[in-house]
């Protein structure tokens, strides 16, 4: 934690990774006090707050959990347990002396995830952790997260953990949880502090993270819901309420017919309760499959032919309405123009 960072000033630290069916630790970093003094003035520099171990090439976002310790060895698999390039995501698998023998009368888990090592002739088992990582350029593991929890948005299967720390550098972020519901990408945030408006997260995740891994949706909690033995339950995380998520720019009612109809199309299709004229679709949650859905709802309610492109070059109502009325009074004159494509 930032706090203790500097009273451990002779100290050098160890982030060990471990697991109960391999005796516990598995790989070990060490991270001293001039790696901690390092990710602070890269965090200074960043604007956001120093992590521990990120070392070897990195993306910042995720912790180093270093080498494996003597006796063990670690592969990096993919599904079909053949090894994965360096720098890309693999699951887990551990060898070495201090592999448990199986689970206590659970012999089909114990064929699950004690598996032959198809790298050693000897009759060597694997254990498949559950866990992904990559090997970073300097040879050291950077921990993912585990590959139980990936979700799967518009196509895309993304990691929650990569969201989750890209979140949590955000210094007024205390805890983040990403999950999927309805199929939309929603964020639980534990606040430490007041929390920069959504606008202005969503551009610092933009700078960490590719489109379909931002949220749509950022819920403040107080606490995060969790289970007798002190874990999350992710079952109990409460549904994304209607809100109007909290922007930069304050909110400004419709004022013509024609924005009260768009004000409706986005707020059904947002889920949201209202949504003021100059509001961005995108800032709001809204993506290129939602764009597409919007022009259908507005060609239908104006007969009129608007192309998708214009969801992206006029992303809020009041631009909106101003190209539909003057495609409605047939003058073009100052309207941009557009032409259509095969998506």
């Amino acid at each position: 934690p930032h706090h203790l960072r500097h009273q451990w000033t002779d100290s050098t630290l160890i982030n060990m990774y471990g697991i109960t069916e391999t005796t516990i630790h598995v790989t070990h970093q060490h991270v001293g006090i001039t790696d901690l003094r390092a990710s602070d003035d890269r965090a200074a520099a960043e604007g956001s707050e120093g992590q521990w171990g990120r070392r070897g090439g990195g993306t910042g976002t995720a912790p180093a959990i270093g080498t494996p310790l003597p006796n063990y060895r670690i592969h990096l698999l993919d599904q079909h347990l053949q090894p994965v390039p360096p720098g890309v995501p693999g699951e887990i698998h551990v060898a070495g002396g201090g592999l448990a023998r199986g689970y206590h009368r659970r012999p089909a888990l114990t064929a699950e995830r004690f598996v032959p090592n198809p790298f050693h002739p000897d009759g060597e088992r694997l254990y498949r952790s559950g866990d992904r990582a990559r090997l970073l350029p300097d040879g050291t593991l950077e921990y993912l997260g585990r590959t139980d929890t990936q979700i799967k948005i518009r196509g895309h299967r993304i990691e929650p953990a990569e969201i989750e720390n890209a979140l949590t550098s955000v210094p007024q972020i205390s805890a983040a949880i990403a999950t999927e519901h309805d199929g939309r990408l929603i964020a639980y945030l534990i606040p430490n502090g007041d929390l920069p408006p959504t606008d202005q997260l969503r551009t610092h995740l933009a700078s960490l993270l590719p489109a379909h891994m931002i949220p749509s949706i950022f819920m403040p909690l107080d606490a995060l819901p969790l289970n007798t033995n002190g874990k999350l339950d992710r079952t109990k995380l409460p549904a994304p309420d209607s809100s109007r998520p909290e922007l930069s720019s304050d909110y400004q009612a419709p004022t013509s017919p024609t924005e009260q109809t768009l004000a409706e199309i986005w707020s059904t299709l947002l889920g949201l309760d209202r949504t003021g004229i100059d509001d961005n679709f995108f800032d709001l949650g809204g993506h290129s499959l939602l764009a597409t859905q919007a022009i259908s709802r507005i060609r239908a309610a104006f007969k009129i032919e608007l192309p998708l492109t214009a969801m992206f070059d006029r992303p809020t109502i009041r631009t909106l309405a101003i190209a539909i009325t003057q495609q409605l009074l047939g003058d073009d004159s100052d309207a941009e123009t557009y032409e259509e494509f095969e998506l």
